[in-house]
């Protein structure tokens, strides 16, 4: 099927970003129970508390969340560091801190805030609130008081806890096929992984500096206003230009492909339809004009590659098995004279990954018994969402899991959240008007923890399989992370929620997207005949095209296939928007250029300064943050408009 050439021209950078921080093969590597320790869960506590704060400000104001597994890594390493010298200087002997136990801290950190954002505490929780509902207008359509369901601490807790656990038990049977056989890169992952690794060297390593927040050149108007306001504009990111390093140069030419394709043409095209596709004057977020198309076109795409690959590892899954072969033919290495020394740490990272395995029996026997015990408590949170749409949604939510964490590690974006509104919709227009939004905004809930904890498990796994660190340690870590989670999440949101006036348009804690979420419930309700016209048509020929795509890069030879994109890369700026794409692309040009005048060079540095600017940026986001919080703004900012405008 075209399988092996596809996947090995994938997986090539990441051979040469590994080259770039060597580890000794000679290093004693600790059982997984070692690497999971009292001091490093009190760190991992502490910290996510700290995030958890961070997620729910941000959530609460912007909407918008940064990756925070660097900085969790960093922290992490500090803490610890900073633990043990002072008890060194008391006198008092202390345990080794190794890689693998500085992974299992950042690891529980990421599992832990990432409930913060997947639990909904600034979008569909919150839309069910009465607060919400009175923004929305009481004589709105559709928006009735029975879908009305206010905060509280108790039934928010034990929401996250039963949903929370089955995104970690979903997708563990293919950790060897996402990390080793298709080698996707996840960049925040590999540089998190870089960055442990550096720091448990003699050597060390130097990290390139990030570049801090610059009001005006946020938004710089790089290629003219007309583009700028078409999202073309280059945003002086080191995070996406890092990654534009770390990703193959396919990966980012087919985001690029995907930003030209629809903010190049098809949106300025549909736009111009506005009075006859749609109602002029809508607001941005208004699913009923081009805010619509762009989320339900970039679910086709993601939905056409996603399941396709799906059903292509399940076919080549039943195959193998049925020739009694022992692994997927999914890599053929590309090796030289000058990769003996990495494939020996390859091979050693391999059976480190692969010794303490996780059975799929425990996986399989985990998830059905999290879905009985969702099947029978969700109900009696939400009455509106009977036991059996519980059950479909889980039966559904392992593919969408899977997409996710596919584009997660071509891209670095989760999509989890229009993945939760993809069970919104479909539930919402299930239940009908007798309590649709509740049921709804209650199944985006769902899907969205799922896929969002399987990326983040992945994406974990990944950093553990660069750092030597056990398959089983990550796992356990996880679900104590989450664990921690399911408490410190709703604590630190009703610190908030007790302290400030939320949602109200006047205070500083809009939430901006509880108000959007519930009206794509009540759009959910009303039905997709409400969605703007020949919307539904153009999402079936993207679906269709993701599909053709995808067989065609199978059914071609490897000198052709590399030149076609990939539809789940080209998905993203659809909905995103084109700005990333411009910074993707800038990070592969300096890549290109690099292995021209000096490919050794190139092999051996691009993925430390990959990982350089990744980092910077990265732990730049904690400070920042901070300064949001206290409402430390810069003195001056600079902005662009058109000259003959007031």
């Amino acid at each position: 099927m075209g399988t092996a050439a596809a996947a090995a021209e994938i997986s090539e950078p990441l051979l040469q970003q590994d080259e770039a921080a060597p580890l000794d093969l000679d290093e004693p590597i600790p059982d997984w129970k070692e690497q999971i320790t009292i001091r490093g869960l009190v760190v991992s506590a502490v910290l996510g508390a700290l995030f958890c704060i961070i997620t729910h400000k941000l959530n609460l104001t912007v909407g918008i969340i940064p990756s925070l597994n660097v900085a969790a890594g960093l922290l992490g390493f500090f803490s610890v560091k900073s633990w043990t010298g002072f008890l060194t200087k008391l006198g008092f002997s202390t345990k080794p801190f190794t890689r693998q136990e500085n992974t299992v801290i950042q690891t529980c950190v990421v599992a832990c805030y990432g409930l913060a954002f997947s639990g909904g505490f600034g979008s569909y929780l919150l839309s069910m609130d009465e607060k919400t509902y009175k923004l929305i207008g009481e004589d709105y359509p559709g928006n009735r008081a029975e879908d009305v369901k206010n905060p509280g601490l108790f039934w928010m807790m034990g929401f996250i806890f039963v949903v929370s656990f089955l995104g970690l038990f979903s997708l563990v049977p293919l950790r060897k096929v996402m990390v080793l056989d298709y080698k996707l890169t996840y960049p925040s992952g590999t540089a998190t992984a870089m960055l442990i690794n550096s720091f448990h060297t003699h050597t060390g390593a130097e990290l390139a500096n990030g570049i801090g927040d610059s009001c005006g050149f946020d938004n710089f108007p790089t290629f003219g206003l007309a583009l700028f306001n078409n999202t073309f504009y280059f945003d002086f990111s080191p995070t996406y230009v890092g990654c534009g390093l770390i990703c193959p140069h396919l990966v980012n030419c087919s985001v690029l492909l995907g930003a030209i394709i629809s903010w190049g043409f098809l949106w300025p095209f549909v736009s111009s339809k506005a009075g006859d596709w749609y109602p002029a004057g809508l607001g941005s977020n208004d699913f009923k004009g081009l805010y619509g198309y762009k989320v339900f076109v970039a679910i086709s795409l993601i939905l056409g590659d996603g399941i396709y690959n799906l059903i292509k590892i399940i076919y080549v899954t039943i195959k193998e098995m049925s020739t009694k072969r022992q692994s997927l033919p999914t890599i053929t290495e590309v090796i030289d004279s000058n990769t003996s020394k990495l494939l020996l740490e390859e091979k050693k990272r391999d059976e480190i990954f692969l010794r303490d395995r996780i059975p799929f029996w425990v996986a399989a026997a985990g998830y059905v018994c999290l879905v009985a015990v969702s099947m029978s408590t969700m109900p009696l949170i939400f009455p509106p969402l009977k036991w059996y749409l519980v059950l479909c949604s889980y039966i559904i939510a392992p593919a969408l899991a899977f997409c996710n964490s596919y584009g997660t590690g071509l891209t670095d974006w989760s999509l989890a959240s229009t993945y939760g509104k993809i069970g919104l919709f479909i539930i919402a227009s299930i239940v009908g008007s007798n309590g649709g939004v509740l049921a709804g905004l209650a199944a985006c809930g769902v899907m969205m923890s799922i896929v969002s904890t399987a990326a983040d498990l992945m994406q974990d796994f990944k950093t553990g399989y660069l750092t030597k660190s056990s398959a089983k340690s990550m796992f356990v870590s996880q679900i104590v992370g989450t664990a921690m989670g399911c408490v410190i999440a709703p604590l630190t949101f009703w610190m908030y929620w007790t302290a400030f006036d939320i949602g109200s348009p006047d205070s500083p804690y809009k939430a901006p997207y509880a108000v959007i979420y519930r009206e794509m419930a009540i759009l959910g309700v009303e039905g997709f005949s409400e969605l703007p016209q020949h919307c539904l048509a153009i999402c079936t020929g993207f679906f269709v095209a993701a599909l053709a795509i995808n067989l065609l890069r199978d059914l071609t030879p490897k000198n052709i296939s590399q030149y076609i994109p990939i539809p789940m890369a080209m998905a993203v700026p659809f909905y995103i928007g084109a700005y990333f794409a411009i910074d993707m692309f800038i990070g592969t040009v300096i890549l290109f250029i690099w292995e021209r005048i000096n490919r050794k060079e190139a092999e051996d540095y691009a993925g430390a300064v990959a990982s350089g600017l990744i980092c910077g940026d990265g732990i730049w986001t904690i400070p920042s943050a901070i300064l949001s919080i206290f409402k430390v703004d810069p003195p001056i900012c600079m902005y662009f408009k058109p000259s003959g405008s007031s």
